[in-house]
């Protein structure tokens, strides 16, 4: 079952291939994705919508490589989707093409079709069965066996014509490998359990890689060749068309789609379908819908099916028709080893997703399951993560955000590009006098606040930091903070009222002042002081210097 594997470091966890995978065989752990081997159908459609190639399909390159340097011819049987593939090549230039790469022959898988076609009409005819689904897709025959028990009973015992093809190849040529070359990965599968009847399994794309290495073109160029209706077997219905529907009890219709055939498949289990052949098909268009036809992920449904048309015909091939009891195939039923959660179970992991009553299950699909009580089983069954429900995470998150938006005692106002308030905090109402955040939502900044700031952030992308502002119509002071944030598109505020430091701080400058005051007055009284003393000593000493001369002149005269 190892056809699909998982490029681990590529998994962005974006739940696409979950998404698109119809029976959800996809899990979730340690982020990233796993494929339950057990539960796939390898239908290759999360290999096909994968963003990252996270997906990548085994290659049996190396193998066929190796079979090629053996003793034994190697034959190839390639699909008859091939033509859509690659345009304007037929069987013969095909054959001349992978000749070249050491091939003995190269044969078209539509020879095995014919022979599993005939087997169908001996079938209708001779058994009279009730229900026969055709057993071509090995992706519709997994769908059954492992999801509708009821219908296994209904497959058509009969192997693919792959292993019809393949069989035939080795019963004309005993010695001989056989290499199936196609747009399908679950043929990998089949040819890993049909008893070495197909050695190997190539997708287009291994096939066209190599060709692109070893440099070999592909002609295009018109052929004769015998044309046979079963080459219509890649084309939704194309099974049908090949077919005598000349059994009158039944009904023959053909499906495509995993989605189309499980509806028709629930139908059959509730016994509302009776007397019918049905073609299903597990990829839309059939095979040339394929999930690695070249260039797989387009498709160009109507313009494939007008060249396969063209390449087919009215005739059958000439077999050599086996035994009945050749062609046989069982399948039995492959239950998922997953077991359902009980009622209990599946609400307690509701809760832990945020799911109390039934209004708060979206069912928006976004994890990849169709409903919440899909993902709350896919969790009790270890398939899904909690984490993997975006409402629950973005509500989560929006819970914590606003929380701290809420309580923080710093004033936010969010703006658009329009200046317009996107959002305000209870804080910033407060600091501006609005009653109700509907107030003001909506309307342009300019009506609570001057818009100067916000225009300069906007178109000079630098931000403010902690700007003091006076906001005189509130009677506050705000230190401001503003940046724009381009990914969002939104201006974010935080303004931090700070109208008591700025009061204190005049308080503080005013009581400064005064105490300067007071002491300019102090130091100014003292000089006066200074100054009348000093002039008071100075008229003393110059009367005492006159007394003294007088008294020394007096006595000099004695």
């Amino acid at each position: 079952m190892a056809c699909l594997n998982l490029k681990k470091s590529n998994c962005k966890n974006c739940y696409k291939c979950i998404r698109h995978c119809p029976v959800k065989a996809i899990r979730f752990s340690g982020n990233q994705a796993h494929i339950m081997k057990d539960a796939c159908i390898l239908c290759g459609q999360c290999f096909v919508v994968c963003p990252q190639n996270a997906k990548e399909i085994v290659s049996e390159i190396e193998k066929v490589k190796v079979l090629l340097q053996g003793e034994n011819p190697v034959m190839v049987s390639i699909a008859p989707s091939f033509v859509a593939n690659y345009e304007g090549v037929g069987i013969e230039a095909m054959k001349a093409g992978l000749q070249q790469l050491g091939f003995a022959d190269v044969e078209e898988t539509a020879i095995g079709a014919t022979i599993v076609k005939k087997e169908y009409e001996r079938m209708l005819k001779e058994e009279q069965r009730d229900i026969v689904i055709s057993s071509c897709c090995p992706s519709i025959n997994l769908l059954i066996q492992r999801y509708f028990p009821k219908a296994v009973e209904y497959l058509a015992d009969v192997v693919s014509p792959m292993i019809a093809h393949c069989q035939d190849i080795k019963k004309r040529y005993p010695n001989a490998k056989t290499v199936f070359i196609g747009p399908c990965v679950s043929k990998k599968y089949e040819a890993e359990n049909s008893q070495g009847v197909v050695d190997a399994v190539l997708t287009f794309e291994e096939l066209s890689n190599w060709l692109k290495e070893e440099g070999i073109e592909l002609q295009q160029k018109k052929e004769e060749n015998p044309k046979s209706r079963a080459r219509f077997f890649p084309t939704s219905g194309g099974i049908l068309k090949t077919m005598e529907q000349d059994v009158a009890e039944y009904t023959y219709l053909s499906l495509d789609g995993v989605e189309n055939c499980m509806h028709a498949l629930r139908d059959i289990e509730g016994g509302k379908v009776h007397k019918c052949f049905i073609e299903m098909s597990a990829c839309v268009g059939s095979c040339i819908g394929g999930p690695v036809m070249e260039k797989y992920h387009h498709t160009d449904p109507i313009k494939d099916y007008i060249t396969i048309s063209k390449y087919a015909g009215q005739k059958d091939f000439e077999v050599e028709q086996p035994q009945a009891v050749e062609l046989k195939k069982q399948f039995e039923y492959q239950a998922p080893e997953a077991e359902m959660p009980s009622e209990t179970e599946i609400n307690a992991a509701l809760r832990k997703m945020g799911k109390y009553k039934e209004s708060d299950e979206l069912n928006c699909g976004t994890c990849g399951y169709n409903t919440c009580r899909e993902k709350a089983i896919a969790v009790c069954q270890g398939k899904a993560q909690i984490t993997m429900c975006l409402p629950f995470l973005k509500q989560k998150a929006e819970s914590f955000s606003d929380a701290i938006v809420k309580n923080t005692s710093n004033g936010i106002v969010v703006l658009n590009e329009n200046l317009e308030v996107q959002q305000i905090n209870e804080a910033a109402r407060k600091m501006m006098n609005i009653r109700f955040s509907s107030d003001i939502l909506g309307e342009p900044v300019v009506r609570i606040l001057d818009p100067v700031d916000f225009v300069e952030v906007l178109y000079n992308s630098e931000p403010i930091e902690n700007k003091r502002v006076y906001l005189a119509e509130y009677e506050r002071y705000v230190e401001e903070s503003i940046v724009y944030d381009q990914d969002s598109h939104l201006l974010i505020a935080i303004m931090r009222d700070v109208t008591e430091e700025e009061a204190n701080k005049e308080k503080r400058e005013r009581i400064s002042r005064d105490t300067i005051e007071v002491a300019d007055k102090v130091v100014e009284k003292q000089m006066r002081i200074v100054q009348e003393i000093a002039s008071l000593l100075g008229e003393t000493a110059a009367e005492t210097k006159i007394a003294l001369t007088k008294l020394k002149e007096s006595i000099e005269n004695e």
